[in-house]
């Protein structure tokens, strides 16, 4: 039996909220870590999920939150594949397009808001079972688009992206990623979008204008993120925080639940 996704409700909002970047949101840019500067250490699995616990994802269940799956062949066998959508407006437009394929079914999913988190937890411990269900990412393309000429910019002869896009800002002499302050903490802000990441560099060119004068933005996949944190040992990893663009956040906040009426 296929488990159940978790769905999210107002908490998701809420915790997302804090990654919109506003002039009160306490972030501050500040300085460039050089790679490999620090010591490495593991990632334990349970820091894995914090991290990615606040980044919402949408899919396609059925009423009782199990995920639409697809048979797909796999060299001599055939696996469940089931989407992770970045963008809720792609994740309506699958349904829409299903609706004319098969309206039947159609009318028995939805799309559900999850965390990123959860779908790696189930991942990790579906694997090698009997019911095993890959998840398939599936990126909006136009960030695709704009990775591909990230690094032909950046003097990679590339004529595809495969993944899912996370763009990063890194400059200075020494080339290091560009860190914002979270609380007491310097972090490497990874963006799902071109635009937000290039907002936060405007909002910050006042502030640091010499710093952000010779910073270049590069890109990587979450795929291959999410098998880094899984395997690798490096103090930059601990550091990355994963920004949710800022449409879903924004999506969330407006439609998460009223809060219940006070008892009398």
């Amino acid at each position: 039996m296929i488990r159940s996704i978790v769905r999210l409700g107002a908490v998701l909002g809420v915790v997302g909220g804090t990654f919109l970047l506003s002039p009160d949101s306490g972030l501050r840019l500040f300085s460039l870590i050089p790679v490999g500067t620090e010591p490495a250490y593991a990632i334990p699995e349970n820091q894995i999920l914090e991290k990615l616990r606040s980044i919402p994802v949408f899919t396609i269940t059925d009423t009782q939150g199990a995920p639409l799956v697809a048979t797909v062949p796999q060299g001599d066998k055939k696996a469940a594949v089931a989407g992770v959508f970045i963008s809720r407006t792609d994740a309506v437009a699958f349904i829409d397009r299903l609706k004319s394929r098969d309206p039947k079914l159609a009318s028995t999913i939805q799309v559900t808001t999850v965390s990123l988190g959860e779908v790696y937890r189930m991942s990790q411990q579906g694997q090698g079972s009997a019911d095993e269900v890959q998840f398939a990412y599936v990126p909006v393309q136009k960030q695709v688009d704009l990775a591909k000429t990230v690094l032909q910019e950046n003097g990679q002869g590339v004529s595809e992206f495969n993944g899912v896009p996370l763009f990063i800002a890194k400059g200075g002499p020494d080339n290091g990623y560009l860190t914002i302050q979270n609380g007491n903490e310097q972090v490497i802000p990874m963006f799902f979008y071109k635009e937000d990441l290039q907002n936060m560099l405007t909002q910050f060119k006042t502030q640091q204008p010499d710093l952000i004068s010779n910073v270049k933005i590069d890109v990587v996949n979450l795929e291959g993120l999410l098998d880094a944190l899984k395997k690798d040992n490096d103090q930059f990893l601990n550091r990355v925080v994963l920004i949710p663009p800022r449409e879903t956040l924004e999506y969330l906040q407006k439609n998460q639940p009223a809060p219940a009426p006070a008892p009398r």
